[in-house]
C-alpha cells in the first residue's frame, strides 16, 4: 500500500479559510391600489415590518403618492416570508394590496 505525503505548501493551501460573500439582499415593496385603506397599510407596516407609527405613515404616504414604497431590505428567505405575511393579511381582510420582493439595485 503506497503512502501519500503532502508537503507544507499543499497542507497550508488546503486548510486556508475560505472567504464567503454576503448573501444577496432583497427589498420588499408595497404597491399602491385604489381600494386598500391607508390605515390597513399602516397596520401591515407596523405588524409585519415592525415599523413605528411615524415611519409606517411615511412609507404608506410614499406608496400612495409614488405608487410603491420599500418596506425593508432582507435576505431572500426573510423577504419571501414578509411578502407572504402581507399577502395573507390582505387576503384575510379582503383587500387587493400587492407586495413583492426584488433584488436590491446596485449603486
Amino acid at each position: 500500500m503506497p503512502i501519500v505525503t503532502q508537503n507544507q505548501h499543499e497542507l497550508a493551501h488546503a486548510t486556508a479559510p475560505t472567504r464567503l460573500a454576503p448573501p444577496p439582499m432583497y427589498q420588499v415593496v408595497l404597491l399602491n391600489d385604489d381600494y386598500t385603506p391607508m390605515d390597513f397599510v399602516v397596520r401591515v407596516l407596523r405588524q409585519v415590518f415592525h415599523k413605528g407609527g411615524d415611519e409606517a405613515e411615511r412609507i404608506m404616504l410614499q406608496v400612495h403618492h409614488e405608487g410603491r414604497g420599500v418596506c425593508g431590505i432582507y435576505t431572500r428567505d426573510v423577504a419571501a416570508t414578509r411578502v407572504d405575511a402581507v399577502l395573507r393579511m390582505a387576503h384575510a381582510d379582503q383587500h387587493p394590496l400587492q407586495c413583492l420582493m426584488e433584488p436590491v439595485p446596485l449603486v
